[in-house]
């Protein structure tokens, strides 16, 4: 294969794994507040651990993916799971994935109404529009849409930590910790594992879609990519939270005393970003929907995506923040799963490659 196609295809792959993890809640700041900074100073052994898993994980997909050349998660899930489980797997997915799409809307509501004074109507639209054209475009909107907003956010994201790091003073006394954010778990590890689990429902749902357009050596490079470029964004937002204590605590959005820090502009900024966030996670959603329902692409996955979302609208109307409480913890359950078996299947495809 042609050295630039390699890296084409290991650029998508990467650029579609990290869309389809940095959402609302990372953009924020307040997912690594909650998983790591919780923990002080020990967090940060957390957002190493993150790094690695996400590495690992993504090159795992990847692998197994190439392996099974799969168009959709409901090829791949019987391989990773098994016939029973991931029939239960292929509806909870679809659920999540459905879900998920409609608490993006919802936040696209949310940021309209608390940063422009909107009604949330407005925000929901929007969202869901742009979300519709870029899956009337079909995978290659998709992967096209990433490749342009992804790169911009991380590199948002990278500019405001490192410039208010630069700028910022002393580094805090955090032996006090850990603090009262009630953490999802009681040690660091636990909880970075978590984090990652629960944020691998989506990927898995992207990525598996590519069996079919990538090659194998490409789209395992660009899953570990994507995996060390995910571990070295949660690493710089945690570095500049714990940077900003006590600040950032109790903050809806962590990372708006961070922007705060460099002026006001910033702080505007801050808010595009987390739409941008927004709106790639809602367009993994809606893909990994069309996926699934119609594997084969072309005017059916144009249909079923668009169709996905127009589903969504009335859900989007509830409250974002219920809508999180009441759907995340079955992203995380799933996640487990799917974070297990995802870790020995490479074991797997070895010992089926001796026999």
């Amino acid at each position: 294969m042609p050295c630039g196609r390699w890296v084409k295809e290991s650029f998508q792959v990467a650029v579609l794994y990290v869309g389809a993890v940095i959402g609302a809640g990372f953009a924020s700041g307040q997912e690594i507040l909650q998983f790591f900074m919780v923990f002080g100073y020990r967090g940060l052994w957390g957002a190493a651990l993150v790094t690695f898993l996400f590495a690992l994980l993504g090159f795992s997909l990847m692998l197994s993916v190439g392996a099974h050349r799969t168009t959709s998660y409901g090829e791949l899930l019987p391989w990773l799971l098994g016939r029973r489980l991931a029939g239960f797997m292929d509806y909870l997915n679809l659920l999540m994935l459905f879900g998920g799409l409609a608490v993006m809307l919802a936040g696209g509501g949310a940021l309209a109404t608390e940063q422009l004074g909107l009604p949330g109507a407005c925000g929901v639209i929007f969202t869901a529009a742009v979300t519709s054209l870029v899956i009337l475009g079909g995978l290659e909107g998709v992967i096209l849409a990433n490749a342009l907003l992804v790169p911009l956010k991380v590199a948002f994201i990278a500019f405001v930590c490192l410039a208010a790091l630069w700028r910022c003073g002393a580094w805090p006394d955090l032996t006090g910790g850990p603090f009262p954010l009630n953490p999802p778990c009681r040690h660091w590890a636990l909880s970075g594992l978590l984090y990652v689990s629960y944020n691998m429902v989506v990927p898995v749902a992207v990525l598996s879609s590519l069996g079919g357009r990538v090659s194998p050596g490409a789209g395992v490079a660009g899953g570990a990519a994507g995996g060390a470029a995910l571990g070295a964004a949660v690493f710089l937002v945690a570095l500049a939270e714990l940077a900003f204590f006590p600040g950032v605590l109790r903050q809806q959005v962590p990372l708006l005393v961070v922007a705060a820090s460099l002026g006001e502009v910033w702080k505007h900024c801050l808010g595009v970003l987390v739409w941008l966030a927004i709106l790639t996670t809602a367009i993994a959603d809606a893909h990994g929907l069309a996926s699934r329902l119609a594997p084969r692409g072309g005017r059916a996955y144009r249909r079923a995506g668009v169709l996905a979302v127009l589903a969504c609208l009335p859900l989007a109307r509830a409250d974002f923040s219920r809508l999180v409480q009441l759907l995340y913890p079955l992203f995380g359950c799933a996640g487990l799963l799917l974070t297990a078996a995802l870790a020995v299947a490479p074991l797997r495809l070895a010992r089926a490659a001796k026999k």
